[in-house]
């Protein structure tokens, strides 16, 4: 049985012990949650109240239900579909102004805190994004781009960070790939060479800057494809 918190309402209790079941991995991404009855009684509410936490819970984006068939996981957080939905709604510069504020900072954090693993993990996703290139693969690289820039943002060893970062950009694979397509992939694995580098060497200025640089460039290739 899990345990009420008096000062909110039944209704907003249950879906807080909903979203921490969630949140905390019990309830996985994709799984089809318990059955009314079952939930009724591990969370001791009623039936009205069940379904209003649930609707609270779906309307935020956590939960989806499938008529006639269930209701199901669809994100880890409520933090998650808010972002991804408000990326999707704004410019593709503002976006990047954004990227380079949390990069940025990343980078400077990962510089500071990185460890031997850290660097590692950074090796292998440059070294992925270098054999998508070879193969002409850019779907691939643009996979292996965000892998490698999130492997910096986890090395800040700052989840807050790390969730704000990974959730805003979990729709942007598809312009990385546009704008790798319409530059010299050369450019920016030289660039991502540069930027492991400096974390490897702890060189907080050097990374800052190597993200910026990194930043400008995008921007740049946007406003080409605009015309």
């Amino acid at each position: 049985m899990l345990h009420k918190t008096s000062r909110l309402s039944l209704a907003d209790q249950a879906s807080m012990q909903i979203e921490q079941l969630i949140e905390s991995g019990t309830w996985p991404v994709g799984m089809k949650i318990p059955s009314e009855p079952e939930l009724m009684e591990e969370l001791q509410v009623s039936r009205n109240t069940l379904r209003e936490a649930i609707r609270a819970l779906t309307h935020t984006g956590l939960l989806k239900t499938r008529q006639g068939d269930g209701t199901y996981v669809c994100s880890s957080s409520a933090l998650g579909p808010v972002l991804q939905k408000k990326v999707q709604r704004t410019d593709a510069l503002q976006t990047l102004e954004v990227r380079h504020a949390l990069e940025r900072e990343g980078a400077i954090l990962a510089a500071a805190r990185r460890t031997e693993q850290d660097l590692e993990e950074m090796r292998q996703c440059l070294a992925s994004c270098k054999l998508a290139v070879h193969n002409g693969d850019y779907a691939a690289y643009a996979a292996s781009d965000m892998a490698f820039h999130r492997s910096i943002i986890a090395a800040s060893h700052n989840p807050l960070l790390m969730e704000l970062y990974n959730h805003m950009t979990a729709g942007v694979q598809e312009s990385i790939s546009e704008v790798v397509e319409l530059s010299s992939h050369s450019y920016f694995l030289l660039n991502h060479e540069t930027l492991l580098h400096a974390i490897g060497q702890q060189y907080e200025n050097q990374a800052a800057e190597a993200v910026r640089i990194y930043i400008e460039q995008s921007k740049k290739h946007f406003q080409q494809q605009r015309g």
